[in-house]
């Protein structure tokens, strides 16, 4: 099963990945995982990424595609893989297209995770965690039984906010999203294999509903190499 998730920060790209992970024994392949990997490591595309990203620059399509490429050629990726991060535009989704051809792979399928952006600013700039076990909360939808500590570890004191998770950010974010990756969607539907899902739903019907999409689109469709 190869398949990509599509949305914009905070759509719960990430919390799908990890729950499709478990049920069909696939790799989740983000692009800041690989950066950093690749930079750990000191491969050669590493140190070329590390000098672009010290610079303040983007890292090239060409490089970011390589690296993925080396990616799925991983014995773990025998089963398949979720896509989370990759491709954030058309030029990087045509990459994508002409690289699994050349492997004699295909995409199942593209999921969309909708969301409204109004209700995902308040989700996201709402949120919080505990900085000991990682645990998620929100100042309107999920509070701890109790404010000072931790419902999962039960840790005193100890919540912290992302800096970024503030409306203004948010915004931002979303801005970028829709001008820069929003415009590969028609790039899929015109493919066929775009589908998508209620991302404002919990997060045990949105993952519902993207196993209901994924069992209805069963083997390969028409990016398979011929």
């Amino acid at each position: 099963m190869r398949i990509i998730l599509l949305g914009p920060p905070g759509a719960g790209k990430g919390t799908q990945a990890r729950r499709l992970m478990e049920k069909y024994d696939i790799v989740q392949i983000a692009t800041g995982d690989i950066f950093r990997e690749n930079v750990r490591t000191e491969t050669p595309l590493g140190k070329q990424v590390e000098v672009i990203l010290k610079e303040g620059r983007l890292v090239p399509d060409s490089i970011l595609t390589e690296m993925i490429s080396e990616r799925i050629d991983r014995s773990d990726c025998r089963n398949g893989f979720i896509l989370d991060g990759f491709p954030r535009n058309v030029v990087q989704a045509e990459a994508l297209e002409k690289m699994l051809k050349e492997k004699g792979l295909c995409l199942d399928c593209v999921v969309q995770i909708e969301v409204d952006d109004e209700n995902l600013i308040e989700r996201i700039s709402g949120r919080y965690s505990c900085s000991s076990c990682g645990e998620v909360y929100h100042d309107k939808f999920k509070k701890p039984s109790r404010p000072e500590s931790c419902d999962k570890c039960g840790d005193f004191g100890k919540f912290i906010r992302r800096t970024d998770d503030n409306k203004e950010s948010v915004r931002t974010r979303l801005e970028v999203y829709h001008t820069q990756t929003a415009p590969i969607l028609p790039f899929y539907r015109s493919r066929e294999i775009l589908k998508s899902v209620n991302g404002m739903a919990g997060m045990d019907e949105v993952t519902r509903q993207i196993e209901a999409v994924l069992k209805a689109e069963n083997g390969c469709n028409r990016l398979s190499a011929e």
